[in-house]
């Protein structure tokens, strides 16, 4: 009798998930696929897996030990995978890895380029994912490794399953506000004072931000009572921003709530209301905006989140050492812990 790895796999999905759908939808595969080859696994160990019940089906007993001794089998072949690359004179590897819409054109394509000038053999599938659903597809092994953003703001923001997971820092961005053109004014628009704004030197930034603003710092405050174009609160960028808000003391009107920064700062510039954004998204605004810093900064952290049990795969510790130098390149880690 000789198992497939694959079909092992599927049946430790099917009882995390408990479901063929659920099942199906973790390894990226129809549940009229994963359900044929089930029916193969229980025809190569001759005794039934499955049983149905109604209109689901369950793991029969034998079925529920089949799928223990696969999460000992599949971690077995895991630890092999990784031996061998550790005794291989030439890195070479296939990783698997989540990336967030806000990354993928600012911070991974320069990450990549990096990793491919050290390490040629190493080969990079990019997925983009669900911030919600990252975890648990690098827990499952569906992804090797996954940006992940945490907004020290928002409550729950940056816990992960540390047991299972470990979590890398990148880099840090402070996130900006950005106005319609002319909308808020700035010491230039007014009569103000001779001296004017306040030189770039003294607004804290990591990047070349501060080259990109239009006035000084503002107070958070100052913007209650106003439109908002942004993220609701089923997402941490949202919950970052009402938590600020609140702490600032009023509750944020979000006239449009649009995920994507760059389709945000479209209908900023068309004077539909005010948003945050990330510093790496700044290269990516519409003619028809200010931008501005706040005095009390927003900060978010980017990190890469891994399982503990790769953490000595080459491959990955390389492509973790890609990614903090890219950051500290782009000025968004100062003193990179890193990993050698």
């Amino acid at each position: 009798m000789e198992l497939s790895l694959n079909r092992l796999r599927m049946l430790r999905e099917l009882s995390r998930c408990g479901t063929i759908t659920g099942a199906a939808a973790a390894l990226h595969y129809t549940p009229s696929a994963v359900s044929q080859q089930l029916a193969a696994l229980e025809r190569e160990v001759c005794v039934p897996l499955l049983e149905q019940v109604g209109r689901r089906v369950r793991l029969t007993e034998t079925g529920r030990v089949l799928a223990q001794h696969a999460e000992v089998i599949l971690a077995a072949e895991e630890r092999a995978r990784i031996a061998l690359e550790q005794a291989r004179e030439t890195l070479t590897a296939d990783l698997t890895v989540g990336v967030l819409a806000t990354l993928a054109g600012t911070l991974v394509p320069p990450a990549l380029a990096t990793l491919a000038e050290r390490h040629p053999g190493v080969r990079v599938k990019t997925r983009e994912v669900v911030p919600e659903e990252t975890q648990s597809a690098v827990r499952d092994g569906d992804l090797d490794l996954a940006f992940v953003l945490d907004y020290p703001a928002a409550p729950g923001s940056g816990a992960w399953d540390n047991s299972a997971l470990e979590c890398t820092l990148i880099g840090v961005e402070q996130l900006h506000l950005v106005a319609p053109r002319g909308r808020l004014s700035t010491p230039a628009d007014s009569a103000g004072s001779a001296e004017g704004p306040p030189p770039a030197a003294a607004v804290p930034s990591h990047t070349s931000a501060d080259r990109m603003f239009s006035g000084p710092p503002v107070e958070l405050a100052d913007l209650a009572g106003g439109s908002w174009v942004a993220s609701g609160t089923d997402t941490e960028f949202g919950r970052a921003l009402w938590s600020v808000c609140r702490a600032a003391g009023f509750t944020p009107h979000i006239a449009h709530q649009i995920d994507e920064q760059a389709t945000a700062m479209a209908m900023v510039s068309a004077g539909l209301g005010v948003t945050l954004v990330a510093e790496l998204a700044l290269p990516l605004r519409p003619v028809g905006v200010d931008v501005f810093p706040f005095r009390d900064p927003i900060r978010r952290r980017i990190t890469v989140i891994r399982r503990t049990s790769t953490r000595d795969r080459p491959s990955e510790r390389a492509f973790v050492r890609a990614a903090v130098d890219t950051a500290v390149s782009l000025g968004l880690l100062d003193d990179p812990a890193g990993e050698g």
